[in-house]
């Protein structure tokens, strides 16, 4: 190193020195100690400045998570900027597939470089990067998650963890093996709505509950319909065959991005995947529950003329009921839980007055009915209520579940911060949504949509006629082993074949 740099940078540390001293003589003591060590260090070659020396609450680049983005506009966008703005991460660089969708992202992270294919980004920034954070459509989410814990990046993953449940299995086992931090982008996870559901549980205020409604006014986007006829051409900015990734080929179509992939099966996981990893989380923390027993479902089916059905199986159905059983805790009841969307609604609990909103936000809620009594919340666990009402504020028990810092707000620093402490940390155990945590409720979500899926499978009998030998009937599941043990058609929906080029990697 020459004498100059050297000076230079001795001159630095004296600077920053200068700007932490205080008057009284130990401070200065302290302060000549660090401006010795931190001028050997100088001198050694080492440019990183100790955050001790910086001051109080100054995190030190060094001390930084690096992340890249795989996905950069929409949720993209703001799931990075809610880790920057933690304070303790930059973002290095950035994947997406349409460069219309990341102009915000490009701007604010000018040092980032950019991507159009994560395998390329992660192959020449893996050495840079601590952490990546996926943000794509649903069928993307397993491939590049998996591709990034396999390079021992921590991730953060939205919601649903994957498309399918082999997927969620194999990267919640995946995330074990290698070692890395992760969470789930279901924010409402982190909230204090939450734990003062499991707080009144603990205690004991409604008993054992044996029955829970899940419902939402989800889809709000085009579902029950068939692809379209035509194509339409390829906006410049898109590269389409990157955005298909793992899904069959097909030609673009006008109005299918940026959102309305979701009401396709081959991308998206319809009102289930959108909504159910926020409404389903208070019922999964709250019970502990695990994989299902059983599923059964009922669909709303529009009719295109008078007796005559529509058949749409390629997209999500415009409203669905499921119904999903869990074996109860030791010495507690099995549990019925009710997902119901596209604005299907249960009963109003009569204990609820008759202008009181159900679920507190009217439109998305959880209903838990136990032995002694009832409680409700809304969307993302918020407005947690004992019922009646007022029971609420007069219902008095201990805290028994620790609280997130910030708590909803504070699932994305949680997330940074664990990952800076790493793998098997205090802070990465206490994640909200974990990969042990959001796996199991990932396949849950998804043994909805296998119960939906298979109730559209057709059959022709010996004379032709066209049968559903997937409806009405109660679909037994085999959790450990991921598998229907009655209809074996239906374990087509377990795990789907990629497109040619394209591996899950186990």
């Amino acid at each position: 190193m020459k004498k100059q740099t050297k000076k230079k940078l001795l001159a630095a540390s004296t600077t920053e020195v200068a700007k932490t001293e205080t008057n009284n003589q130990d401070a200065n003591q302290d302060s000549r100690r660090s401006f010795l060590r931190n001028g050997l260090l100088a001198a050694a070659g080492f440019y990183i400045v100790p955050r001790n020396v910086l001051g109080r609450g100054f995190t030190a680049p060094s001390d930084k998570l690096q992340i890249a983005g795989i996905g950069a506009g929409g949720k993209g966008e703001s799931d990075l900027y809610n880790f920057f703005k933690s304070g303790k991460a930059d973002i290095v660089a950035l994947a997406d597939v349409d460069s219309r969708q990341t102009e915000k992202s490009r701007a604010r992270y000018t040092k980032a470089n950019v991507y159009e294919d994560f395998r390329e980004m992660l192959d020449k920034e893996k050495g840079r990067i601590d952490a990546v954070s996926v943000s794509t459509p649903d069928h993307t989410h397993a491939v590049a998650a998996m591709a990034a814990v396999q390079l021992g990046k921590h991730v953060y993953v939205q919601k649903p963890l994957t498309h399918d449940i082999y997927e969620a299995r194999m990267l919640t086992e995946a995330a074990r093996k290698y070692k890395v931090v992760t969470q789930m982008g279901n924010q409402g996870a982190s909230g204090d709505g939450v734990r003062k559901l499991q707080d009144w549980y603990n205690a004991g205020v409604i008993g054992d509950v044996h029955t829970i409604y899940c419902y939402t006014d989800r889809p709000v986007w085009p579902q029950g319909i068939s692809w379209p006829a035509s194509s339409s051409p390829i906006p410049a900015g898109l590269n389409w065959d990157l955005w298909l990734g793992t899904a069959p080929k097909k030609d673009y179509i006008d109005g299918l991005l940026p959102f309305n992939w979701r009401g396709w099966w081959d991308y998206g996981t319809g009102a289930l995947g959108d909504m159910a990893c926020h409404i389903m989380a208070p019922a999964f923390a709250v019970m502990g529950l695990g994989y299902p027993l059983s599923a059964q479902c009922s669909v709303a089916t529009p009719y295109v003329r008078n007796w005559n059905k529509a058949y749409t199986p390629e997209s999500a159905p415009i409203a669905s009921h499921i119904t999903l059983q869990f074996k109860g805790q030791p010495g507690k009841p099995n549990v019925t839980l009710h997902w119901m969307d596209g604005g299907i609604q249960p009963e109003r609990p009569e204990e609820l007055g008759p202008n009181e909103r159900m679920g507190g936000d009217g439109e998305n809620g959880v209903i838990f009915i136990g032995t002694k009594g009832k409680m409700m919340c809304g969307t993302y666990g918020v407005m947690p209520q004992l019922l009646p009402t007022h029971l609420s504020k007069t219902t008095i028990v201990p805290e028994t579940v620790a609280r997130v810092k910030n708590g909803e707000a504070g699932h994305y620093a949680a997330w940074v911060e664990a990952s800076i402490a790493g793998y098997n940390s205090p802070e990465a155990k206490n994640l909200s949504s974990h990969f042990d945590i959001a796996g199991p409720l990932t396949e849950s979500v998804l043994m909805g949509n296998l119960a939906i899926r298979s109730y559209d499978l057709q059959a022709k009998d010996s004379k032709g006629n066209i049968n559903y030998p997937g409806r009405s009937i109660k679909l037994l599941w085999d959790g450990p082993n991921m598998k229907i043990t009655n209809f074996d058609e239906a374990n087509q929906f377990v795990k789907r074949n990629y497109r040619d080029g394209w591996s899950l990697g186990v």
